[in-house]
């Protein structure tokens, strides 16, 4: 019993005992504002850090590539999407885009309320879609009705321009003004200004059958094929011309191979090299150096073919067929239209490809192409002539400053250009001797028409120069006509050392003509001078002698 209550007393002491190595380690806190504030801000960036970032397709343009030219990405009329959306400029189009929903869906409750299903179904995955999307500015009840109206407003501004085409005017149903089309175009391309094309897709399928323009001849197209052809002409033309059964970039588009996220996305996608295209053309590759401006090219011996049949993108380079010549190139472009509106569209199609990971830099490569070929208001003049580029801009220097803008502060991506080949093939033709030649002569010889006149005239007199000398050798050549080229020759170089010709009785004789040629009798007397052959051979000796003393 005592042994028992030892045992507790020792085990309570030993228990109450703090050992240095089982001491709890002091854990020190300091409180200052900054550290504070920086707790909080990991606590907001926290909140807002997205779960995915693969589904991104709608970003915001970067400060970079919109300082160069911020008009360019900003929209002028219309607000489509969050990014834009409630800025006190641009309300007068939100009354219009009410009035379209409003004439969509006034006595169809039930197909605007499968709308708004279809909409609480898909909000969630379109902000996914934002990058730059903040919850916190516009809830998912504002975001979804924001979708709803903006979709709606989209696939009947398609539909309707597409029936009505705008050629004579607007249809009489039409509430869009003539005026509006172009300016909506240039804004509805914009990166900033999208939807997801899903989105749009559900939409258009919802509102087929309630839509005023589903009888139409053009009801059976796919919003993808409208979609290409309300913006084709943004790259080719002034108004939409696009007629049934008519093509899409001058062939026929295969609407499966489309795709696209939104109507920035689809529209390039119909502007790549695709379907019928060599593998040359389409393999990608590294691209080193920028191609040569089209007016070193063109001394060089490059002619310049265009192609309206080829795709805007497509561009090859090869064996010239308008010369016989092996050694000549061509390079073939389809023509290219230039002014501000499809300036603002190339830049946001580079814009799309810097942001978006799964694009290719195709566009950017082309402009990059053309960067390189326009140098100079002559290198417009060049493309203008050939007809394959036109403008509608005032002078060829603004051409040439705003193509050369367009890729400014753009990172040019060398290691997968589709041009590779071409660019490659281009500069290794310039660097040859035949190319360096020709283009020395051109430069220093037919620079202008008053250089080449002058150089047409020299080679006319050196032309006559020489028919001058040629007749005058032929006549003194007469006298010796019975003398033995070699012997002649011999005795020419002899001269210089010896100092004087060989007496006329050591010429041997022509064993040719079998005649002897050691009298003077047949070395006639000249006709011209009155001298004879014997005082012509002094006078020769005696100039020899003065040249070679």
């Amino acid at each position: 019993m005592k042994n028992n209550h030892l045992t507790s007393l020792l085990f309570h002491q030993i228990t109450r005992t703090k050992f240095p190595f089982a001491a709890p380690k002091k854990t020190r806190h300091y409180h200052s504002k900054w550290r504070d504030s920086l707790t909080k801000e990991l606590d907001s960036i926290d909140d807002h850090i997205p779960e995915e970032t693969t589904s991104f397709c709608i970003y915001k343009v970067p400060q970079t590539m919109r300082s160069v030219r911020p008009k360019a990405f900003k929209p002028t009329i219309i607000s489509i999407g969050p990014y834009h959306y409630g800025l006190p400029n641009l309300q007068s189009m939100e009354n219009l885009k009410k009035q379209v929903f409003h004439r969509l869906f006034h006595g169809n409750r039930a197909a605007l309320f499968d709308a708004m299903d279809t909409m609480e179904e898909l909000g969630v995955k379109a902000q996914k879609c934002y990058s730059d999307y903040n919850k916190h500015e516009l809830d998912n009840d504002e975001f979804n009705k924001m979708m709803l109206i903006d979709g709606c407003f989209l696939v009947e501004l398609l539909r309707e321009s597409e029936k009505s085409g705008f050629k004579t005017g607007p249809c009489t149903c039409s509430i869009i003004n003539r005026w509006m089309l172009p300016s909506l175009r240039r804004d509805l391309i914009k990166l900033e200004n999208q939807l997801p094309m899903f989105v749009l897709n559900r939409l258009f399928d919802l509102t087929r059958s309630i839509s005023r323009f589903s009888t139409d001849c053009y009801s059976n197209l796919s919003l993808q094929e409208l979609t290409i052809r309300f913006f084709n002409p943004l790259l080719h033309g002034a108004s939409n011309t696009c007629t049934e059964g008519s093509t899409i970039h001058g062939e026929e588009y295969s609407v499966a191979t489309a795709g696209g996220k939104h109507f920035l996305d689809v529209f390039r996608n119909s502007l790549l090299p695709g379907a019928g295209l060599s593998e040359e053309v389409i393999r990608r590759g590294k691209q080193m150096h920028m191609i040569r401006s089209i007016s070193e090219l063109r001394e060089a011996g490059v002619k310049i073919k265009k192609d309206e049949s080829r795709r805007p993108l497509e561009i090859t380079w090869g064996r010239s067929s308008m010369t016989m010549w092996p050694v000549g190139k061509t390079l073939t472009l389809r023509p290219l239209f230039i002014d501000d509106r499809r300036g603002t569209l190339f830049r946001n199609l580079v814009a799309y490809e810097k942001c978006h990971p799964e694009c290719k830099p195709d566009v950017t490569t082309y402009l990059f192409f053309f960067d390189g070929l326009i140098n100079s208001a002559e290198d417009v003049e060049i493309l203008h002539h050939y007809e394959v580029l036109h403008h509608s801009l005032g002078s060829n220097m603004e051409v040439a400053r705003l193509v050369n803008n367009i890729c400014k502060e753009v990172g040019r991506d060398s290691e997968e250009s589709y041009l590779y080949i071409q660019v490659t093939e281009a500069n290794k033709y310039y660097r040859s001797l035949y190319a360096q030649v020709r283009a020395g002569l051109i430069r220093h010889y037919l620079s202008s028409w008053v250089v080449g006149i002058s150089t047409m005239a020299a080679i006319f007199a050196l032309y006559l120069t020489f028919i001058q000398t040629a007749c005058e050798i032929a006549c003194a050549m007469s006298h010796l006509r019975d003398i033995e080229f070699s012997y002649f020759l011999k005795e020419s170089i002899c001269l210089p050392l010896s100092g004087k010709l060989r007496t006329y009785e050591n010429i041997p004789n022509n064993t040719t003509t079998g005649k002897d040629l050691r009298s003077y009798e047949n070395i006639p007397n000249d006709t011209t001078t009155g001298k004879d052959g014997e005082m012509i051979a002094t006078e020769i000796s005696s100039a020899f002698m003065y040249w070679c003393p």
